[in-house]
């Protein structure tokens, strides 16, 4: 399914359970927010967006701890789910996805190559995290990265 798709689905699934949404993005810089908003009557079903590029706009604008991202790296596991976290308490919503990742072509390590994203979803039942890794150029790895994003949520709701 297309990225299109997948927002026409979201939207009558949260739309149908009266539900709202928002992201926290940082390496997709609001594409997550785009694709949503890109659906004309958006506003029924998504409330806003949360890009937090640098590691102080996840601090500031989610409240994930400086000593989580300084422990563990702002590509991690645990700052995923903070930052699905801090959306779900920031806003007024039912669903987040965050993601955080290397889209490249540089800033990969040994550890963390480019194409390595962490996503973290909350809903009212509790939070998920999960790893991948994508190939190509940053604008695939960015794509892809928000197709997942999507279809994550579709998976999480109840």
């Amino acid at each position: 399914m297309d990225i299109a798709d997948l927002v026409l689905v979201l939207a009558r699934e949260l739309k149908s359970r009266g539900w709202k949404m928002a992201t926290a993005e940082s390496c997709t810089g609001g594409l997550i927010a785009g694709a949503c908003t890109d659906a004309s009557g958006s506003s029924d079903w998504f409330e806003r967006g949360f890009v937090t590029y640098s590691n102080a706009a996840k601090t500031e604008l989610l409240g994930v701890p400086a000593e989580l991202i300084e422990a563990h790296g702002a590509v991690s596991e645990p700052v995923a789910r903070a930052m699905a976290a801090g959306a779900i308490l920031h806003a007024p919503v039912q669903l987040t996805v965050a993601v955080t990742g290397v889209a490249g072509p540089t800033g990969g390590s040994a550890d963390k190559p480019v194409g390595t994203v962490w996503f973290g979803w909350a809903t009212p039942a509790g939070s998920f995290t999960e790893h991948q890794r994508f190939d190509g150029d940053r604008a695939a790895v960015r794509a892809a990265t928000v197709r997942h994003a999507l279809a994550g949520l579709l998976q999480r709701l109840p």
